[in-house]
């Protein structure tokens, strides 16, 4: 199963990375991506109808670390997709109302499941029993009506994935909040304060989290000195795009199991065939020797 779900995860990111690349306004991909994730799920819940746990530690892991990883992303592109379907008319002030909230909202809901989210925070795992094994609780109670299939459920992984998500809102929204009143570049002197056309950022907003982390961890920049918000915030002007739930991305490049730094790794073998040709090329028309290329 676990290799299953896996290959699922990643078919479902492929798509979801694409989904960015499209042109699309930012509604039009977050209704695409509802629509993705809804798609992987229902692939999910029928592979596991056919399949037999080997034991709690299985199923435990399933309900606790695969399932909320679909689900987690299907409540949070609801969410942003709601929020972008109902923006008020008005200002600025409008704005930062609708957005705080929404801020309210979610911080209720965390009160609200204060003991659990603790739990969850700290990496607990001695309630993980009866926290994500089946059976023996109120299914329509626990689950607000979201997943009333109890072959399928446990009494927390709807929660956890609903956990997940308003993480991943809160950050969105909080994100929103610090764009207010910082939009649009004013001209300076008739010239734009960037003095070149914007170029496009082609790869995926995974690999640019990818590239930005690894920049700050280097300390190629400000000797380190610079904070990753900061970094995002010259990513977004430069590529004149948005780049959203860094930290969340963060995690997912953490969760890979096979390959973890797959465009550090695309960049260096793409730099190292470029030298290569280079370096082919001088030898060819005689600007180097062979002596100098094999030092090399």
């Amino acid at each position: 199963m676990k290799s299953i779900a896996e290959r699922f995860l990643a078919a479902m990111e492929n798509q979801l990375a694409d989904v960015t690349l499209n042109g699309q306004t930012p509604t039009e991909q977050y209704r695409a991506s509802i629509i993705i994730c809804k798609k992987a799920m229902s692939k999910l819940k029928r592979q596991v109808s056919a399949y037999a746990f080997q034991d709690p530690a299985d199923e435990i892991h399933f309900f606790k670390e695969v399932k909320p990883q679909f689900y987690s992303k299907y409540i949070y592109f609801i969410n942003v997709y709601n929020f972008l379907m109902q923006l008020p008319a008005g200002g600025e002030d409008a704005m930062r109302s609708y957005i705080n909230f929404h801020l309210t909202d979610l911080q209720r809901f965390f009160d609200s499941n204060k003991a659990f989210y603790q739990y969850y925070r700290s990496g607990s795992s001695q309630m993980d029993e009866t926290y994500f094994t089946r059976g023996g609780f109120d299914v329509q109670m626990e689950l607000e009506d979201f997943e009333e299939d109890e072959q399928y459920s446990t009494s927390h992984d709807y929660k956890l994935s609903k956990i997940m998500a308003n993480e991943r809102f809160q950050d969105y929204l909080n994100l929103e909040l610090a764009r207010i009143g910082n939009g649009e570049l004013l001209q300076l002197n008739g010239h734009k304060p960037f003095p070149f056309h914007h170029p496009n950022w082609t790869a995926s907003q995974t690999d640019a989290v990818e590239l930005l982390y690894s920049l700050k961890a280097s300390a190629a920049i400000n000797h380190g000195n610079i904070e990753i918000s900061e970094l995002v915030g010259i990513f977004e002007f430069v590529f004149q795009t948005e780049l959203n739930e860094t930290y969340h991305k963060l995690l997912d490049i953490s969760r890979r199991k096979k390959d973890m730094f797959i465009f550090l790794n695309r960049l260096k073998n793409s730099f190292e065939n470029l030298i290569n040709d280079k370096l082919g090329l001088l030898l060819l028309v005689g600007l180097i020797t062979p002596m100098m290329y094999s030092s090399l």
